[in-house]
């Protein structure tokens, strides 16, 4: 569902901007290739590395502490257990790092705690990075960062999940079922409960009290159970690029954005026709359904061949044409050079939609995708599946199949059914031969979530997590406020004009939406003709 704002998530500090642009396509203006990237978000540009200003660490402060020019930044481990009562499994040490107020001299107003996404996005790493997008209230608020076990600081683990990214489905799940088996019995504390559970935790041993949540992508799905389980802790509650704790596990609202999406940059940009667009991705989609094109490219220094099928499409326009729109507005962004490659596909001439594809991918490769073992161990502990647990993988396989089944076959969009389902990289049934001895079981709210001042917001080109899946999740809330931001993807605050990063930091600061007219000025994303 969030997983992997740009493809898969898992680790932190990667700028998008990383690999040497294809040669361009006759006619078009060039676009940047944004790989299929494990970054929580893509990184605006000067803030993708840590801090080279000068900088003395607190007295017994650990080496990984991060560097905040002009503020103090207090670090330490908070002991956990890694599954609470059975202390056999051994215990977890879960990284924080508190980055105070540049005023210390008057109490902090507010402390934002922040969460990244993924499952895998670890905060401390990106402590400058946040003290930067939360600029306005760096006077008087502090930015409380905690690496979520498994992740960064907080013993992060090896799963073997090399080649995920552009393997075949099938080996896909065999990866994942891997995962499992290597972690035996400590998978049951991968959790976002136990995350949840420690992020209170750390909270205590500091002396703070009621705290902002801050989440995006994966983080709008984590902050509700800590809302759930904390109550008395929470002052407010952010969440960017939100999808609700119990979701549609065959991704329905996803497959219905991308069209949408497509319609909408064809209308602001007045490149292009929406209607036309959306007909040839449904006629390429079902030309990729019967003949697959090989895509190669070249990872761990030997040529990978990666079958662009149905579902690969539908993988990459759902998660990679969804991110860092308007982070660069004078470039064309991959969801802009769509309907031009849509156009010429759906004719017949495939190349320049295999080109940008393969750009992509092998962007990905050159990155070295980072180990998603606690990705996957934490989507397969809680994420809604259309099967019990408890059941044998055969049966399993029947109640997937009888689930998919049941669902509108017109509910996907220009895909089929199976073809968007199996595209999901954690949904679908990635997940089905997950152990059921030693894990998890799917998380759901009680439905009691505290009544505080509830921000929603949600990019009107993002497919990942849907504006519909992001209604969903603030209706999750007594209190909460939705608010779309157009022009912009998966994650709203890395759009180049600042407006939806003020509305956040407004928000922050007086709990209530304030001044909104900036929305009218994100410009359209630029977009090739066809």
């Amino acid at each position: 569902m969030s997983l992997i704002s740009v493809v898969l998530a898992a680790a932190v500090g990667l700028s998008p901007a990383v690999a040497t642009p294809p040669p361009p396509v006759q006619g078009t203006q060039q676009s940047r290739p944004f790989p299929l990237s494990p970054v929580p978000f893509p990184l605006p540009s000067g803030l993708d590395a840590a801090s080279r200003a000068p900088h003395t660490p607190e007295p017994g402060a650990p080496a990984w502490c991060p560097a905040v020019p002009g503020r103090r930044v207090q670090c330490g481990t908070e002991p956990r257990p890694l599954v609470a009562g059975k202390p056999e499994l051994g215990t977890v040490q879960v990284a924080y790092a508190l980055v105070r107020r540049e005023n210390e001299a008057a109490p902090a107003k507010n402390t934002v705690m922040v969460n990244p996404g993924g499952p895998g996005g670890a905060p401390v790493g990106l402590a400058e990075w946040y003290a930067a997008l939360l600029g306005p209230l760096r006077a008087d608020h502090d930015l409380l960062l905690i690496d979520p076990r498994g992740t960064g600081q907080s013993g992060a683990f090896v799963c073997g999940t090399d080649g995920f990214l552009w393997a075949a489905r099938a080996e896909q799940r065999r990866i994942v079922d891997r995962c499992g088996a290597l972690l035996g019995p400590r998978a049951e504390g991968y959790t976002s409960a136990a995350t949840a559970d420690d992020f209170n935790a750390v909270r205590h041993r500091l002396g703070l009290g009621k705290v902002v949540l801050y989440g995006v992508s994966y983080g709008t799905y984590l902050m509700p159970i800590y809302a759930e389980r904390h109550p008395g802790t929470v002052r407010s509650i952010v969440l960017s690029g939100a999808y609700p704790v119990t979701f549609d596990p065959f991704g329905g609202p996803s497959a219905r954005a991308v069209p949408l999406s497509l319609r909408r940059i064809c209308a602001r940009s007045g490149a292009c026709d929406g209607g036309a667009a959306v007909r040839d991705l449904r006629k390429v989609a079902a030309m990729l359904r019967a003949r697959p094109i090989d895509l190669t490219i070249t990872a761990g220094g030997r040529p990978v061949t990666v079958k662009l099928t149905e579902s690969v499409l539908a993988q990459v326009l759902t998660f990679n044409a969804s991110g860092a729109l308007n982070l660069r507005p004078d470039e064309v962004p991959l969801l802009g050079t769509m309907p031009a490659h849509l156009s010429k596909a759906a004719r017949g001439e495939t190349g320049p939609l295999a080109a940008e594809l393969t750009s992509a991918f092998q962007a990905a490769a050159d990155l070295g995708v980072p180990d998603m073992g606690l990705t996957m161990t934490v989507v397969c502990n809680d994420y809604t599946r259309p099967w019990s647990v408890d059941a044998p993988v055969r049966q399993r396989w029947r109640q997937f199949e009888r689930a998919l089944g049941r669902t509108d076959p017109h509910g996907y969009g220009p895909f089929s059914r199976a073809g968007f389902a199996f595209s999901i990289p954690d949904g679908g049934e990635v997940c089905i031969g997950w152990p059921k001895v030693g894990t998890a079981r799917p998380y759901a709210l009680s439905g009691r979530l505290p009544d505080v001042p509830t921000l929603v917001i949600s990019g009107d080109l993002d497919s990942n997590t849907s504006v519909e899946n992001s209604r969903l999740s603030a209706a999750q809330f007594p209190r909460a406020r939705f608010l779309p931001i157009p022009n912009t993807g998966h994650i709203p605050e890395i759009d180049a004009s600042g407006c939806a990063a003020g509305l956040v930091s407004a928000f922050i600061r007086d709990e209530r939406v304030g001044d909104t007219s900036c929305l009218a000025k994100i410009p359209p994303i630029k977009v090739n003709r066809p």
